[in-house]
């Protein structure tokens, strides 16, 4: 291992996991979770595990597991292996599914395993097509910051992301080095899946460099973390709690901040929150002076915006 590249690893590990965390590592056997596992068992001995998740949608996925089970036997790493529990593969929505059981099967292994934390290699080439996905959905600021580097995944166990200031042809220098050689998931290149095209797409415009958009998203994420401690502290005199529901104050406010305090005002009355655009549309309504009913609220306009539970309709 590089020295420069592990000391630079556990500089960026070290505030998202301290020595003594406990790690599991998300290791699919492609060149990216490959790097990590390596960095990690360099600088992190004793204390990881490795997990690699099977989601049985192609032929050859058990033979990439148990490559990766020998890698980690090589090296004194625990390992196990999981597979989707799906009844039938899914057809439709493929990636977006296959997300879901993976980070549930995780969830679930790193409880059992009374982990601290699971570690996935998501880097800066990752983050920028996040960005540029996001941006082409209409996303605000919040979704236009990409994945943070630390999330809640499951009780007392966080997701971590230390490589998201790292390159993908930097991760994969690192595995060439160590002489193993990565799985190859042809759904990298799938042009079925958005992702895949937008990496496609990015590897060709020459003007459009992954670390700067990767360093964008990283500012609308220190923005969205200080709207949210502004509505926080906002909410106190604008948000009211009474039996018949809640009163919100919006006087002069900025739209997003009025937008998100709509957020905190359902989440008080124990309602889903609504959609961007159905939430876009109730506010104009508001903003009018009109009433509309969202999901199971009633939203009334005026000098306060009041919401309640809307009454039951009749038969």
């Amino acid at each position: 291992m590089n020295p420069a590249a592990a000391e630079r690893f556990e500089r960026d590990l070290a505030p998202l996991a301290p020595p003594g965390t406990r790690l599991g590592l998300a290791v699919s056997g492609g060149p990216d979770s490959l790097a990590l596992l390596l960095l990690a068992a360099d600088m992190r001995p004793g204390e990881i595990e490795a997990v690699t998740v099977d989601h049985r949608l192609r032929s050859g996925s058990v033979l990439e597991a148990q490559a990766v089970a020998a890698i980690c036997a090589g090296r004194g790493i625990p390992h196990a292996m999981l597979a989707a529990r799906w009844s039938e593969p899914p057809t439709t929505n493929l990636q977006a599914r296959a997300r879901i059981e993976r980070y549930e099967l995780l969830a679930d292994w790193a409880y059992t395993k009374s982990l601290d934390a699971v570690v996935t290699a998501h880097h800066a080439d990752d983050q920028a097509e996040t960005l540029l996905l996001r941006l082409a959905r209409g996303s605000g600021v919040a979704g236009l910051g990409g994945v943070r580097p630390s999330r809640p995944l499951c009780p007392g166990v966080s997701l971590i992301r230390p490589l998201l200031g790292w390159r993908r042809a930097e991760l994969a220098t690192i595995v060439a080095d160590a002489a193993l050689t990565p799985a190859d998931d042809p759904s990298n290149r799938d042009p079925r899946h958005e992702r895949a095209r937008m990496r496609a797409w990015l590897a060709d415009a020459d003007w459009a460099d992954a670390a700067r958009l990767a360093a964008t998203a990283a500012c609308l994420r220190d923005a969205d973390d200080a709207l949210v401690w502004t509505v926080g502290s906002v909410a106190e005199d604008r948000l009211t709690r009474s039996n018949d529901g809640v009163a919100l104050d919006p006087a002069e406010l900025p739209r997003e901040l009025k937008r998100r305090l709509l957020l905190l005002a359902f989440d008080a009355l124990n309602a889903s929150p609504p959609n961007g655009p159905d939430l876009a549309r109730a506010m104009a309504s508001l903003e009018a002076g009109r009433t509309v009913t969202l999901g199971h609220l009633k939203l009334e306009g005026g000098a306060l915006w009041r919401l309640s539970p809307a009454p039951k309709r009749r038969a």
